[in-house]
């Protein structure tokens, strides 16, 4: 499949490489399908960090990462029904992802708003947390490369 990006241009993805949101993402509830983008040298202490690009709307991406790999002690509980949208036998099989952004010199994850992604399915859910633990600004790198500056502008 062939889509359109403001950030990338044109992008070949599969066909099974469409993540479906069936609810959206907050903000977006009318965007449902979103493709995981790898971006270019963005790798810092193991974390690998990609774009979530919206395959209707050329110019939403968020710049989105596995938040384990700055927080080991990082839990989304994943309630029943959460469970049963997406299609989820075992939570092992899930993956988790933050939403990434840039605040002054420092790269934040939204640690409230995880995404959980069934990886067999390809479906995907936000979930709302409301633990005190955590912030939707929860710094998690300072950013000291320029290619991270330029992917969180």
């Amino acid at each position: 499949m062939q889509i359109q990006t403001t950030r990338f241009g044109d992008v070949t993805i599969a066909d099974d490489g469409v993540i479906e949101f069936p609810r959206g993402l907050i903000g977006l509830s009318d965007l449902s399908r979103f493709a995981l983008l790898p971006t270019d040298q963005t790798s810092t202490d193991n974390a690998d960090f990609y774009w979530l690009q919206a395959i209707d709307d050329p110019d939403v991406a968020f710049l989105v990462t596995d938040p384990n790999a700055f927080f080991k002690d990082y839990d989304v509980p994943i309630r029943e029904e959460t469970q049963q949208d997406l299609q989820l036998a075992d939570t092992k099989d899930g993956r988790l992802l933050v939403i990434c952004n840039r605040v002054g010199e420092w790269l934040t994850g939204n640690l409230l708003g995880p995404l959980v992604i069934n990886t067999a399915t390809r479906i995907g859910v936000q979930v709302v947390l409301t633990e005190k633990k955590w912030t939707c600004r929860q710094p998690l790198i300072k950013l000291a490369q320029e290619s991270l500056s330029r992917a969180a502008a």
